[in-house]
């Protein structure tokens, strides 16, 4: 096993923790912004009424959760700006790649629900994180203003936990048999069918053959 090598840091790599907080605060506001552009296209593809409405409320939100972000830079002196957000970036693709491969209906609510949620979830550790880090540099207004930010995807991802359960119906056991039963009788008498015209065909060439021979015989007296 080839020996572990110790990564060097990058030009420009944070050196000290108020440099990874503002990397933080740029990470938050691209994924924010990732977020109001891929949001539209969750809700265009939601069937539930309950969702789609959720998901539009969730949108304007994130719009004020970008400007928000903003005022923390401002609050701490730092121009405001954005650094591509790997994970978002990842989580979002995830869902586009959910929402091709989910049928439109309950399953496919089902699936934006899941892609959102772990959205949620990121945000949370991402904001809760950023929390810790301006207590400990001593930013109590951008502080304030992430805490506000963690309570509204809390409550987002409770929503969205709420509507997996409401929304999304259940397949039972018993739609599964009665599916598959339904499937049986239509395979049954789709053969059926194939058979009855199979034997009809098989008695009109019986008879024909019979005609002819009669007719051959007729003639042959003759």
């Amino acid at each position: 096993m080839a020996d572990k090598e110790q990564i060097k840091p990058k030009r420009g790599a944070a050196s000290s923790l108020n440099d990874l907080f503002e990397d933080c605060l740029k990470d938050a506001l691209w994924a924010e912004n990732a977020l109001v552009d891929a949001l539209p296209l969750m809700i265009e593809n939601a069937t539930s009424k309950d969702l789609k409405n959720a998901l539009k409320d969730h949108l304007k939100e994130t719009k004020a959760q970008v400007k928000s972000l903003k005022d923390i830079f401002k609050s701490i002196g730092v121009k405001a700006e954005e650094e591509k957000c790997d994970a978002m970036a990842g989580l979002l693709k995830e869902g586009e790649g959910i929402i091709k491969g989910t049928e439109p209906g309950h399953v496919r609510d089902a699936g934006i629900i899941a892609a959102c949620r772990k959205v949620e979830h990121y945000e949370i550790a991402s904001y809760d994180t950023m929390v810790t880090y301006a207590q400990l540099l001593g930013h109590k207004e951008a502080k304030t203003m992430l805490q506000d930010l963690l309570k509204e995807e809390k409550a987002a991802d409770k929503l969205l936990g709420d509507l997996a359960k409401t929304t999304v119906p259940v397949e039972k056991d018993s739609d599964k048999k009665t599916e598959a039963t339904k499937d049986k009788k239509e395979e049954k008498s789709t053969n059926v069918s194939k058979n009855t015209k199979a034997k009809d065909k098989k008695e009109e060439t019986k008879k024909s053959e019979v005609k002819t021979e009669a007719k051959t015989g007729k003639n042959g007296k003759k």
